[in-house]
Formats: structure tokens, C-alpha cells, sequence
């Protein structure tokens, strides 16, 4: 059984930004990181089946807005490396949660100084850049809601809207690090910025492209094929229907209902199985004597 569980877990760590090595999470010793163990983000990002959904969601989203498309389009090599792309979106939440307080400063530094060389303009003629502070907010809102919607659904149904509140005020830390600005901090506020942000948003062929490459993203083994469509789909599933009928995704009352139970079974499997995930490495961290 142990064996098992230690293959599952790799298959697991292979699809996140732990693949990519390079961040020591049980270092220093004590060091709680940017929010520590009694944080809500701690709470809702230490699932790794349901931060999967929610960034899968959370991508497919943040393509319906052209300036936000036109930059991944022109400055990323996601379409020979989709899973390379997951992987370090992944690394970046990982480590600005449970990281090591100088690690996330460093790699939110990192990433800010990438957005200042991500400049262009969109095919609608408009000029965009990653470090546009409205630009910031509109993917800072997507990903943290589908993390909280994935969690929600996944995880703990029963989180209270006052945490969920906190949870927003919380992640909004980071955002407001990279430079966004105006970020809503509580669900109604999220909800709000949603419904505004609709007008904006567009799915076209670019964007079609886009999210049929992410779906068919290879996973890191034949082993882990199967939860990789599933976690996939499960993103598909998570979106407003809004944003379903804008991709013209319609995957039916039936499919819908066999890709929540199976995400739902995997989910507890992966929790049995996880014992050096990001989560628990930076618990190994705080509990070790300084």
C-alpha cells in the first residue's frame, strides 16, 4: 500500500509547480510565509484536486478577456507547453501561500519584472500590457474565485461566507503586490466585478485555440491520463454558464454529475495519498525548531 500511495503522489506532484524544483519548503525553520497556518488561504489552497479544477476554470476565464488572451498569445509558449505553463502558474500560487516569506517575495518581484517585458497589441487594435493594474485584478479575480468556487464544490461545501470573505481579503494581498488595483474583497464584491467585467469579454477563434490546446495538454505520465481529463473537465464544469455558453461548452445534466462524483472520489484518494505536497512540506517548516 505504501508503495502505492508513494506513486500516486508523484504522478500528482508531476502535474504542479513542485516539478520544477528550485524552492526549499521546509526552510528556514519557523518561517510561517506570507499568511501562515491560520489563514483561509492556507485552508482553501492545500487541495491539490480541487486547486487543479479551479486553475483549469480560472485559465479557460481569464482567455474571454481580449487583453488578457493577447498576452498569453503573443509572449507564451503555451502552445508546445501547456503543462510547463500550469506548472509554473502553480509554483507561483504554491509558493506565495505556503512558501517561505523571502522565496514568495522573490518570485512575486520575479513575476512582476516579467509583466513590464509583456507589451503588444491586441488584434482589436488596442495596446495591452501584464502590468496594466486593471489587467492584474480582472486575473487576479478569476483565479482566486475559481480556486474558492473549486473549493466549495470539492472540499468544503461548508465554509462559512465570513471566511470566504477572508479568503478574498487574504488573496488580495498578492494581487495588490504585483500591482493590481481595486480588488474586490468579498464575495458580493467578486460577484459585482463579474457581472461588470461581461461586456468585455470574448470568445473567439484565438480563444477557441487556446482552450483546445489546454484540454489536450499531454499529462506527465500514461498513469496520470485519466485524472488529467478529469481535472479538465472539472474546470469546464466549474464555470459561470455564462462563460459555458460563451465556449459553447454543453457537457449535459449526466456527464456533469459523473465528473463531479469522480472528481470528488479522486479528491479523497489524492488527500489519503498526499504526504509531500507543498502544504506539508511548509507544515514540516513551521513545526521544525528555529
Amino acid at each position: 500500500m505504501e508503495a502505492l500511495r508513494a506513486a500516486i503522489e508523484k504522478q500528482v506532484i508531476g502535474l504542479t509547480g513542485l516539478a520544477l524544483g528550485g524552492i526549499d519548503f521546509e526552510n528556514p525553520a519557523g518561517d510561517p510565509g506570507l499568511f501562515g497556518p491560520q489563514s483561509v488561504i492556507w485552508r482553501v489552497h492545500c487541495d491539490f484536486t480541487s486547486m487543479l479544477c479551479g486553475g483549469v476554470s480560472a485559465l479557460l476565464l481569464q482567455m474571454l478577456h481580449p487583453l488578457a488572451l493577447a498576452g498569453v498569445w503573443d509572449h507564451s509558449n503555451f502552445r508546445e507547453d501547456m503543462l510547463g505553463r500550469l506548472r509554473r502558474t502553480s509554483q507561483f500560487v504554491s509558493v506565495t501561500t505556503f512558501g517561505p516569506t523571502a522565496e514568495a517575495e522573490r518570485l512575486i518581484d520575479k513575476v512582476r519584472a516579467i509583466h513590464l517585458r509583456v507589451t503588444g497589441v491586441s488584434n482589436d487594435g488596442r495596446p495591452y500590457a501584464a502590468s496594466d493594474p486593471d489587467l492584474l485584478t480582472w486575473v487576479h479575480v478569476v483565479e482566486s474565485s475559481c480556486f474558492l468556487a473549486s473549493h466549495l464544490r470539492y472540499r468544503n461545501p461548508h465554509l462559512s461566507p465570513e471566511l470566504q470573505d477572508r479568503y478574498y481579503q487574504e488573496t488580495a494581498r498578492v494581487a495588490a503586490a504585483l500591482g493590481a488595483r481595486d480588488i474586490p474583497t468579498s464575495c458580493a464584491a467578486v460577484a459585482d466585478y463579474l457581472q461588470r467585467m461581461r461586456p468585455q469579454l470574448v470568445c473567439d477563434e484565438r480563444t477557441r485555440e487556446v482552450a483546445r490546446i489546454l484540454l489536450a495538454a499531454p499529462a506527465p505520465s500514461a498513469l496520470a491520463r485519466p485524472f488529467g481529463w478529469l481535472v479538465m473537465q472539472a474546470g469546464i464544469d466549474l464555470l459561470p454558464d455564462w462563460a459555458q455558453q460563451q465556449f459553447d461548452f454543453y457537457p449535459g445534466r449526466l456527464r456533469r454529475r459523473l465528473v463531479r462524483v469522480g472528481a470528488g472520489g479522486v479528491g479523497k484518494v489524492l488527500r489519503a495519498s498526499m504526504r509531500n505536497g507543498s502544504y506539508q512540506r511548509a507544515v514540516r517548516r513551521i513545526n521544525k525548531p528555529a
